[in-house]
């Protein structure tokens, strides 16, 4: 690989870089609060690139000078030092990601991950005090985290709302979750409430549901990490468009 076939590379993953860090395509990656480390990081390689096109440009004309003779000023550029180094074919290999960025946009983690991994509900070290709303929209980890480890007093018996994709275990019973992540996707678990009250006669898994109801003190074990799942007292559910950013981070903040 040539340093013009480098900085050409360089340019496009960092071109890559700032597409997806100015529009959602990022969110199936990493957390919203990376995003500026993300352009930040496309800026520096595209500068990293335009670098390596003016160095190669100051070299090419350094030779041309030498070659015919023109006294060249920068001793580096000295006749007989224009012999060019190829870099390794490996290094073809920076591609990749650029290919896998730009042709392969995974979806986000859904039902098939939830119901394979255990809730991954932690146990706060304190708890934000609510707004006083009726009906109040609550994130899913919020609610799931206070109605095991406040046992929902901060919840009272006002009206809820709450928001995630449906996935059902292997007896059908219905969970409401959202992949909580402290990072990026690669590190994304599962937080799931159990569903009782007004369910729909009909859930598809991975619609995304709003769901309005109160607070349940029925809790169950999730069967795969036998950690507590509570359940939400249902009263009305419609249906979704699933969210820009589908993932909660509200367990690490």
């Amino acid at each position: 690989m040539s340093r013009q076939a480098q900085a050409a590379v360089l340019f496009l993953i960092g071109t890559a870089l700032l597409h997806a860090g100015l529009t959602n395509l990022y969110l199936r990656y990493v957390k919203a609060g990376l995003q500026p480390l993300l352009l930040l990081s496309g800026g520096v390689l595209i500068l990293a690139a335009l670098a390596t096109a003016w160095y190669e440009w100051r070299r090419a004309r350094a030779e041309k000078a030498a070659h015919a003779d023109i006294p060249v000023t920068d001793d580096s550029h000295e006749p007989g030092h224009g012999h060019v180094h190829r870099e390794p074919r490996i290094s073809w290999l920076l591609l990749l990601p650029l290919f896998a960025l730009i042709l392969v946009a995974p979806p986000a983690l859904g039902s098939y991950s939830a119901v394979r991994t255990g809730t991954a509900i932690q146990q706060p070290y304190g708890l934000s005090k609510l707004p006083a709303d009726n009906p109040l929209t609550i994130g899913l980890v919020d609610y799931a985290t206070r109605a095991v480890y406040d046992h929902g007093h901060s919840l009272g018996t006002r009206q809820l709302k709450v928001t995630g994709f449906v996935a059902l275990d292997k007896s059908g019973a219905p969970y409401l979750v959202r992949m909580a992540l402290n990072c990026c996707a690669a590190d994304a678990q599962p937080v799931k409430i159990a569903l009782t009250g007004k369910i729909p006669p009909v859930l598809q898994p991975d619609t995304w549901l709003l769901v309005t109801g109160t607070y349940s003190a029925k809790q169950t074990k999730d069967p795969v990490n036998n950690r507590p799942i509570p359940y939400f007292q249902v009263t009305e559910a419609k249906p979704v468009p699933t969210p820009k950013d589908p993932y909660d981070e509200s367990w690490n903040q």
